[in-house]
């Protein structure tokens, strides 16, 4: 394998990307283009065919810890390929479990409008906004659930969560939040702050719609 100084200019990958745009690249030239150069003792192009062999081999579960076994990758080419593949993710996928409105919600808990007990749900996201995980914590009688903010915590610090959203819904039909609801979002909220996990948002919904207790100014 020549090494990348060995190449013409024009064949080199950055040079490729802009004359020919990057999709003419193969997967190793990608990962040349990303971390620019080599070592003393190894070249770009054979840490990048390395690098290569490690993303066929995990796919969709390249860790930042797999490629500092990389010989030539430290911390900050580690950080540039990872950033790199979250930024890819994040943009160029359809991305129906993103959450930006407590609209995109409604299709996760769509189920609850007709309920005759009070469901009380967490969903947690990823510092993206793209929902996780979506579990009830708490089933109650009638009208009335109650819910202690470790339950809601458990799962989320289990899923590396950056954020929750609650919700629950309300069998009477009405959208007005309880005193308990504004109290235990109150306790979700300050828990959340302490353990690094914002609550984003409490959500109630019925069979006459839903509200938005961060639209309503509750939270």
């Amino acid at each position: 394998m020549k090494k990348m100084k060995e190449l013409p200019v024009r064949d080199r990958p950055r040079e490729k990307i802009a004359c020919k745009g990057a999709s003419v690249l193969s997967d190793n030239e990608l990962i040349e283009a990303i971390i620019g150069r080599g070592t003393k003792n190894k070249d770009v192009r054979e840490i990048s065919k390395e690098i290569g062999g490690l993303i066929q081999q995990h796919r969709h579960n390249l860790q930042y810890k797999d490629l500092q076994e990389v010989e030539g990758i430290g911390p900050t080419k580690a950080s540039q390929i990872i950033a790199c593949f979250e930024l890819g993710r994040r943009y160029f996928k359809p991305h129906d479990t993103r959450v930006t409105r407590p609209e995109d919600i409604l299709p996760h808990v769509a189920y609850l409008k007709e309920k005759r007990q009070e469901h009380f749900i967490c969903l947690t996201l990823n510092g993206a906004g793209e929902v996780l995980g979506n579990r009830i914590i708490t089933v109650g009688l009638l009208n009335h659930s109650l819910v202690h903010p470790r339950e809601v915590f458990a799962d989320a610090i289990t899923d590396r969560a950056a954020s929750i959203i609650c919700v629950h819904n309300h069998p009477s039909g009405s959208l007005e939040p309880s005193s308990q609801d504004i109290a235990i979002t109150n306790q979700l909220r300050d828990a959340g702050s302490l353990v690094g996990i914002q609550l984003i948002d409490h959500i109630i919904v019925s069979k006459n719609g839903f509200v938005s207790m961060r639209e309503k100014g509750l939270l």
